[in-house]
């Protein structure tokens, strides 16, 4: 079984607010398939960095804003 990955996002709430776009409009936008948005968006999957980029580049937002990786308490800045 595939371990979860501890990126989030908030790619179907942007999509809700770009026009209510759908998963197959963003996939064809970013040249994947429904299924790998779909695995994306339930953290089932993390993209590659190109296509991070691809996907915060369509909703016009910095990367960071898109995707969130969880800091350790233990971690130093």
């Amino acid at each position: 079984m595939v371990k979860p990955t501890r990126v989030t996002n908030i790619i179907r709430s942007l999509r809700l607010a770009h026009g209510q776009m759908t998963q197959a409009e963003l996939a064809d936008r970013i040249g994947v398939t429904r299924q790998t948005v779909i695995a994306i968006e339930q953290g089932r999957y993390s993209p590659s960095l190109e296509m991070a980029f691809q996907i915060a580049h369509v909703f016009h937002v910095p990367l960071d804003d898109v995707f969130h990786y969880p800091q350790n308490s233990g971690e130093t800045s």
